[in-house]
Order: C-alpha cells, then structure tokens, then sequence
C-alpha cells in the first residue's frame, strides 16, 4: 500500500522546472558546498528542498567546487555478476 501512497503524492507535487511529476527532492549546504538527490517522500517537510521530475534530477549538476551525493535508491535492470562464481 506504501508504494500506492507514493505514488499518488508524485502526482500531486510537480517539478520546480517543468510541470513534470516530481520524482527527487533536491537539498543543498552553501557552507559545505554539497547538493544532495533524494527519494520524494511524502513525510518530508515542506520547505526543505527543491522538487525535480526524473530527467532534471538526472542531469543535475552542482555547481563548480560542490559535490554531488546522490542518495536516491536505484533499482537495477542488471545485477553484478557473484565474484566468487566462476563461469
């Protein structure tokens, strides 16, 4: 049911680039020059960051002499092969 949930609050909340559903929430630190990508959530506080659709949280970009911590879970189409498995 959490997935539903989610799902229908991206749908409620648009990108502050486009008017895109928002898929990731962007926050930033000026004093430790750090941006971070995460999950949109719909327990997060209001105010906290910037909301982004798929494609702008994707190309994001901070500026020169930040870093970049993307901490969005990622689903994978492939799995890493077992290193301990020979073929």
């Amino acid at each position: 049911m959490r997935v539903a949930s989610v799902l229908a609050f991206r749908s409620m909340i648009s990108c502050v680039r486009c008017s895109t559903p928002a898929a990731a929430l962007m926050t930033f630190n000026y004093s430790d020059k750090a941006v971070w990508l995460e999950e949109l959530e719909p327990d997060a506080e209001k105010g906290t960051g910037y909301s982004l659709c798929l494609e702008h949280a994707d190309r994001m970009t901070p500026p020169l002499g930040w870093t970049l911590t993307d901490r969005r879970n990622v689903t994978r189409l492939f799995t890493p092969a077992d290193s301990t498995e020979v073929a």
